[in-house]
């Protein structure tokens, strides 16, 4: 699709009738907005997607790494296996000069980092979005918004510059740092720039690196290159003693000089199609959420790239969250249901914030103290495998769980691997966007993934899969769409199920 795309948004009136009372309006159309208006589309609600920008991908940005749990959440809706295709494994990862991460002993489908440019993410989550009915709205400003009991009232600005107000049930912001409808809200941001004047380019090598990605930080320089696929490279340096603004002009022989100072050569760099300068900040919002208005990804929080970890911990939150705002919509969700994003996704942000930076802050050592903190630290996870796989586990994201009710099953809260089920892989499953119910292989034997004997009848079919242990197991878990356990017992009676399916899904 190519030139100016906008659809015939309907703009609804102040009190929200018909449509707007389920429609769901999401700022920005980078890869957390695109995967969240596609979950919430393919669940039958309504959403349009406002965006800033012209329509396009730009190759312009950061981001080139997804870990195993966003595959994870790809393969629930049918797309990993696509941009696995594309995107080129890397089983170590290398954090410090001394420290090498394997990522073989992951307990993954996915036991890799994957090497992808963020705009490849984008088309297909773009793709999947349009497929799904998104109606997307470029070149649409948000100016303000408003909010009371019944629904969020956007204003924008529009390609001509008219004015408009769009009406919804309500709004996510995944409009990136300088959120538009974070300041709506009036809600801080509060937090620091970490590093000043990095330096950015895509250049072509007249050497290929060794590795398939470059890192390495010494003295006061730092470096990355990582390959767009296209012959070009992305190119990451900064340099502690170049304190200079972002628009300060960057030359290609200054990239190659911090490039040497950090790798050691600069691979022959020419032909630079883009350069430009960034500041890396530190940042959170207090709330993602305030009434009808959620935040999203880089709206919610922002950090240093090491570990690439941005991208990733956005598509995680839109995959909280989408699952609960299409419940809410649709009248099947629990009480309290949507402030459990809060309690789930800001933890994880403030997680990143802290483990982004500590390897910023330790890969650019250079006092006497933080040199020997460092090589504490890597001799220590070098040598004490408990340390290193949760380190591992919150760096790719497998690792993270969520509060779980006093007394619950020690599973709930927990991520789900891709268990290997009588009906198929648990993210192939997983992709109807349902509750799925694992029991034991013997439980409703021969009567298929839908039986319903003394599991409230066929009323909640359209939000619940039943499926079967392929192995002898005998725990039956009540799967969440976004793949973290709901609930789980051992050899529970049919009420105890009937409870935890009605508290999770509704009676009715």
């Amino acid at each position: 699709m190519n030139g100016k795309i906008r659809t015939d948004v309907e703009t609804g009136s102040a009190t929200g009738a018909g449509a707007a009372s389920r429609r769901v309006l999401v700022v920005g159309a980078g890869p957390t907005g695109l995967l969240l208006a596609g979950d919430l589309a393919t669940a039958g609600i309504p959403v349009t997607l406002v965006e800033k920008r012209p329509h396009g991908i730009s190759n312009l940005s950061r981001a080139f790494v997804l870990h195993a749990r966003t595959l994870e959440q790809l393969d629930a809706r049918g797309l990993a296996d696509e941009l696995e295709a594309k995107g080129r494994p890397l089983d170590r990862m290398r954090l410090f000069a001394r420290l090498t991460i394997d990522l073989t002993t992951l307990p993954s489908r996915f036991n890799h980092l994957l090497v992808l440019p963020q705009y490849e993410v984008e088309r297909a989550l773009e793709r999947r979005a349009l497929e799904a009915g998104v109606r997307f709205a470029y070149e649409t400003e948000v100016t303000g918004l408003a909010q009371d009991e019944d629904g969020v009232t956007l204003r924008v600005r529009g390609p001509g510059g008219e004015a408009e107000e769009l009406r919804a049930a309500y709004v996510v912001g995944t409009d990136g740092m300088r959120s538009a409808v974070r300041e709506a809200v009036g809600l801080p941001f509060p937090g620091r720039s970490v590093i000043r004047s990095v330096v950015l380019a895509d250049v072509r090598l007249a050497e290929e690196p060794a590795t398939l990605l470059t890192v390495n930080a010494v003295g006061d320089a730092f470096a990355f290159l990582a390959p767009f696929g296209d012959g070009y490279y992305r190119v990451i340096g900064w340099h502690r003693g170049r304190d200079v603004a972002d628009g300060e002009p960057l030359g290609l022989d200054e990239v190659k000089e911090i490039t040497r100072l950090a790798l050691g050569r600069d691979f022959g760099m020419h032909d630079a199609r883009w350069m430009s300068r960034f500041h890396s900040d530190e940042r959170q919002a207090p709330e993602y959420r305030v009434g009808r208005v959620f935040l999203a990804g880089d709206a919610a929080h922002v950090h240093t790239p090491a570990g690439g970890q941005g991208m990733n911990t956005g598509l995680q939150d839109a995959a909280n969250l989408s699952w609960k705002l299409a419940a809410t919509l649709d009248g099947h969700a629990p009480a309290g249901l949507l402030d459990t994003y809060q309690s789930e996704r800001h933890p994880v942000g403030r997680s990143v914030l802290r483990s982004s930076g500590g390897i910023v802050r330790l890969a650019m050592a250079r006092r006497p103290w933080t040199l020997a903190a460092r090589a504490l630290l890597t001799t220590f996870l070098g040598h004490v495998r408990p340390a290193r796989t949760r380190m591992i586990g919150r760096i790719t994201g497998i690792g993270f769980a969520y509060p779980a009710p006093r007394g619950a099953h020690p599973l709930v809260g927990g991520r789900v691997p891709d268990l290997a089920l009588r009906e198929g892989r648990l993210y192939e499953v997983l992709r109807d966007g349902r509750f799925v119910l694992v029991t034991p292989a013997g439980a409703d034997a021969g009567r298929g993934p839908d039986a319903r004997q003394g599991l409230g009848g066929d009323t909640r079919k359209d939000r619940l899969g039943v499926a079967h242990w392929a192995s002898d197991r005998r725990t039956t878990l009540l799967v969440r769409p976004d793949g973290y356990v709901a609930w789980a017992a051992e050899s529970p009676t049919a009420e105890e199920t009937e409870a935890a399916l009605a508290g999770a899904l509704g009676r009715s």
